[in-house]
């Protein structure tokens, strides 16, 4: 009998600059980058609540397209925040940009959907 996977190691993003995407991150969740020295084309986000994430360096690396299916998601992340207009300041002077405001679209909805430097989607939650 096989035992079950106990632990997700990382969630990895796709990017043309991993540097730059890890650095968004860490500063967005108060974390840290650790590189590889020897391995530019992967970098991780560690030191905050959660599962570390990976960025890693695609050639020909094309941005995925919100709503379009052009070039779908295929994943996105969502952060629990507290403070919803606070931390979306914090993200946008990051370098974040707004794709949805979907709490001023919806009365029920509590989030908001951003795209990462690379263009990911990710979304701030109140909670």
């Amino acid at each position: 009998m096989s035992e079950v996977i106990r632990k997700l190691q990382a969630v990895a993003l796709d990017c043309a600059d991993p540097v730059r995407l890890a650095e968004f991150y860490a500063e967005l969740l108060g974390g840290r980058v650790v590189a590889d020295p020897e391995d530019s084309d992967w970098v991780e986000v560690h030191g905050f609540e959660g599962t570390p994430l990976a960025c890693q360096r695609v050639d020909g690396y094309r941005a995925p397209e919100w709503p379009g299916q052009e070039r779908p998601q295929q994943l996105h992340l969502d952060f629990d925040v507290d403070d919803l207009e606070g931390e979306e300041k914090r993200a946008l002077a990051l370098g974040a940009t707004v794709l949805e405001r979907t709490d001023q679209l919806r009365p029920e909805a509590n989030w908001r959907i951003y795209a990462d430097p690379a263009g990911h989607p990710f979304c701030l939650c109140l909670h």
